[in-house]
């Protein structure tokens, strides 16, 4: 688990610049697994990135009679998520997909989690109380809005989730914003920040720095060429892969 520090300054790059130093570390397929393969909507761009581990929690807000089978499931829930070391960022499986009957978050919620440490939501399906969500300063990636909650009672949690295509495991280093998420294997995480620095640099340093030469379509192509082979051999030689831009 990383510390405190670490993870600020992972919340200072986006998450696409997160991802092209990750797909240099990991052992993965790093073009399908750990992140969203289908379109999130993140409604707090302004507040930027989230950076923070996985608590889980599956809802079906169309179905009332969950909160009947499992009266304590509120408190049951909300035990295990103070129970958990945070950042913490919650993600919401909603079994009503592709439907969509009602928001497990709202102002009340999002102030709760807060106050459990966490800060954010990636839900797949809806929330409500956007501009109350945000002033609790709780970040949130959703399919869409909905007026009602109908009845989003936990059914359960602890668990792995599937969201936007992509299965997450509670404790999942994730970090997310407008581009989606990227959920990072444990053995990743230590070198995750250098790798993305690197690669940032790398780009800056090679392709970037040629692209904005002013000069020639002849020059600029015979730069951008000779960018490249450096791009290649830089990332060759510190990770042994050739890396993609």
């Amino acid at each position: 688990m990383l510390d405190h520090s670490e993870l600020l300054k992972l919340k200072r790059w986006n998450t696409p610049t997160i991802y092209n130093g990750w797909e240099q570390i990991t052992k993965r397929n790093s073009g399908r697994e750990c992140f969203n393969l289908e379109e999130t909507k993140d409604f707090m761009p302004q507040m930027g990135p989230m950076v923070g581990y996985a608590v889980t929690v599956v809802i079906e807000p169309g179905n009332p009679d969950h909160s009947k089978n499992n009266p304590n499931a509120w408190s049951e829930y909300r035990a295990y998520v103070a129970s958990v070391q945070g950042p913490k960022i919650v993600v919401v499986q909603d079994l009503d997909k592709p439907d969509v009957f009602g928001s497990f978050w709202g102002e009340v919620n999002a102030n709760v989690h807060r106050a459990l440490d966490c800060v954010g939501t990636i839900a797949d399906g809806s929330i409500r109380d956007l501009d109350e969500m945000q002033n609790a300063g709780f970040k949130a990636l959703a399919r869409r809005l909905s007026v009602g909650h109908a009845y989003s009672t936990p059914i359960k949690w602890n668990c792995e989730v599937e969201v936007f295509g992509s299965r997450v495991q509670p404790g999942r280093l994730i970090h997310a914003d407008k581009h989606g998420f990227l959920t990072i294997p444990p053995e990743d995480e230590d070198r995750l920040l250098e790798a993305a620095k690197f690669m940032d640099d790398n780009e800056c340093n090679t392709l970037i720095a040629a692209a904005r030469k002013s000069q020639g379509k002849t020059e600029i192509l015979s730069e951008l060429n000779n960018a490249t082979v450096k791009f290649k051999q830089a990332t060759r030689e510190k990770f042994g892969k050739e890396g993609e831009w």
